[in-house]
């Protein structure tokens, strides 16, 4: 049903006269009550002249030297009002949309699902659950963060929700390929497409809306999914999941071709992760150890992801061929994030490879059966780095350094930072 709807704006009022000239004579009476407003509260000369004389009993009527020096103080003052008014901070006008995940879902699956996210989710940043699944903040609060805007509110949360600044379309669990889940990446861009639309008929209908059709054009648009798409196919043999991935990069190229096609040029889109290295593969059970790496990851599961990506960076070369003028910048999330692991040692992080919060202690701290947020799990403290929250997601202390990474551009290609494709109005205080 919302693909029947995915047109341009709608044209209401271009298509039916009388409503128009209504809307003309509306607005003309509108118009009209606010000059009628401003006259009659607006004091007069006299009364200025009055209210001078009543404030200084002792001062003279006749004083123009002092009543110039009062006027051309408030005009001082009005023009610094102004002038504050004016001002943007940094942030705003900065307006994202982004599709994805769990990694970067901000409660649109605790919302959509009705499931309540309950402690010790959250307790490193926000203090409380928020639904994000992780004990913080994901990488895309940190790219809002860096722009100077607030966190993206997922499309589906009902209070709260703020979309003045873009819409979250992420909701955990999601696939590139259709059909497999419920929130699959065209459901996802169907959403935006639909928000799109009611927003720009709001606004010619007269009504505010969140984001406009500057917004639009000038927004960015985040794209971080695949990850579930790869974990559906783990089971099989290495050929089999390797033939499985052109049809996942082609559903994620058909999308930026869909958004592009409904007016969308900035694209930044996230590689996959290192998922060979998370306690949850780690955990499974295996004949012996030969099938791990110098750093303790299952080397096919991360050949996996590498081809993936590979897959995916050639995509996005062909699309900047084809979508002309837009920009398109590919992230490779395996070498950063694969990085965390190699190089532990120089982030802080003692044990890579296990989970903060889970089940069995070491060497994974992970049970497939057992949630993070029952009463018995193994925690641990407050404070302690860790990369893995609870087997699969980051916690609030690796998303950031991952997220400094991805927006320093240096494993961006083409190599640009992400603020660059950004436009914000700096503060001049």
């Amino acid at each position: 049903m919302a693909s029947a709807m995915n047109g341009g704006g709608g044209g209401a009022l271009k298509r039916i006269g009388p409503l128009r000239l209504q809307y003309y004579i509306v607005m003309g009476a509108v118009a009209a009550a606010v000059v009628l407003a401003t006259l009659r509260y607006m004091p007069g000369p006299a009364a200025a002249a009055a209210s001078s004389s009543v404030a200084r009993p002792g001062a003279s009527a006749a004083a123009p030297g002092a009543e110039a020096a009062a006027e051309a103080e408030g005009e001082e003052a009005a023009a610094e009002d102004g002038e504050r008014e004016k001002r943007k901070k940094k942030g705003d006008g900065v307006v994202l949309f982004n599709f994805g995940d769990s990694n970067s879902d901000t409660g649109g699956v605790a919302a959509v699902m009705g499931i309540r996210i309950a402690p010790p989710e959250g307790r490193a940043y926000f203090h409380h659950p928020t639904g994000r699944l992780s004990d913080g903040r994901v990488i895309l609060d940190f790219i809002c963060e860096s722009l100077g805007t607030h966190h993206l509110s997922p499309f589906m949360k009902p209070l709260g929700s703020n979309f003045t600044n873009g819409v979250n379309f992420a909701i955990a669990g999601s696939t590139a390929m259709p059909g497999v889940t419920t929130f699959s990446l065209d459901v996802q861009v169907d959403q935006f497409i639909f928000f799109k639309e009611r927003c720009l008929d709001a606004i010619e209908r007269g009504e505010s809306a969140p984001v406009d059709e500057m917004g639009f054009q000038t927004a960015l648009y985040t794209m971080d999914i695949g990850h579930n798409d790869i974990n559906g196919v783990l089971h099989m043999p290495y050929d089999e999941m390797i033939a499985n991935l052109p049809p996942v990069i082609t559903e994620i190229k058909k999308a930026i071709e869909r958004l592009h096609k409904n007016g969308a040029r900035k694209f930044w889109i996230h590689g996959t992760g290192a998922l060979g290295c998370m306690p949850q593969k780690l955990a499974m059970p295996r004949d012996d150890d030969s099938g791990l790496d110098e750093h303790g990851c299952i080397a096919s599961i991360n050949n996996v992801c590498k081809k993936f990506n590979s897959l995916l960076s050639e995509a996005l070369d062909e699309l900047r061929l084809t979508l002309k003028k837009s920009a398109i910048v590919f992230v490779d999330m395996f070498a950063i994030k694969y990085d965390l692991v190699a190089n532990h040692k120089k982030y802080g992080i003692e044990k890579p490879l296990m989970t903060c919060c889970g089940h069995g202690g070491p060497p994974y701290n992970y049970d497939p059966k057992k949630s993070c947020m029952t009463s018995d799990e193994d925690l641990c403290k407050l404070g302690e780095k860790f990369i893995s929250w609870d087997g699969v997601h980051f916690t609030d202390a690796a998303n950031g350094i991952v997220a400094s990474k991805v927006l320093s551009g240096e494993y961006s290609i083409p190599r640009v930072k992400l603020a660059s494709l950004v436009s914000t109005a700096k503060s001049d205080d």
